[in-house]
């Protein structure tokens, strides 16, 4: 049994127990602060409710696109759909977040691939985990010249990036990845616009164009 499942049994006390325990499942969140936002929660009800019926309709009508996998509320995307955006480029990145701070940057118009990880082998992350099957069927069923890697210069970040390499070179494509300058270890979400378009317009090349 999962320790996140509903308990609907729990008495009044353990309810409360459960909502400081719920609170800590979000990211950043440590105990103390868990029992600052359950207090808060129960003291600005309306505002609680409109919360919990955001959520709630938002997991019920928010799914991932069948071709990029970021969230969308269609099957296919915005950005997927959009005919102005440039269907060569192909953009792959570790997350939601690390794709819309390249969108937020203004420099990139291509397309983009969320792998939704990255290899992890102490976390029992591989390359099957990332689904790269699905990355191989969408770019052969385009026509992409150029794939850029932009992945997060950490340990798990750059041995993706090697796998993809190694995995992307018999399809005979331009593969690029963001220029250096990007600080070790950190991600592309908490990077800022500026860093994230001149890392993007100096972008390296890593396997020469194939004829």
């Amino acid at each position: 049994m999962n320790d996140y499942k509903l308990n609907t049994y729990a008495t009044s006390s353990n309810i409360l127990e459960q909502l400081i325990k719920a609170l800590r499942y979000l990211p950043g969140v440590g105990p103390r602060s868990a029992e600052r936002l359950a207090y808060y929660l129960l003291q600005s009800k309306e505002r609680s409710q409109y919360l919990a019926h955001t959520l709630q309709n938002a997991l019920d009508k928010i799914q991932q696109c069948s071709l990029c996998n970021h969230y969308s509320q269609e099957t296919i995307c915005p950005r997927c759909s959009d005919n102005k955006r440039n269907k060569q480029l192909l953009c792959i990145v570790e997350t939601p977040q690390d794709l819309l701070a390249i969108e937020q940057s203004s420099a990139y118009k291509g397309l983009f691939y969320v792998l939704m990880g990255r290899i992890s082998p102490l976390d029992g992350i591989g390359p099957d985990e990332l689904n790269l099957a699905k990355l191989l069927k969408i770019m052969q069923q385009n026509s992409i010249t150029e794939v850029i890697l932009a992945l997060s210069p950490t340990v798990e970040g750059q041995t993706t990036s090697h796998y993809l390499q190694a995995l992307l070179a018999p399809l005979k494509l331009k593969l690029t990845q963001l220029a250096q300058g990007i600080p070790l270890g950190s991600d592309l979400a908490s990077l800022d616009s500026l860093t994230i378009a001149n890392a993007i317009s100096n972008r390296l090349v890593l396997q020469p164009h194939l004829d």
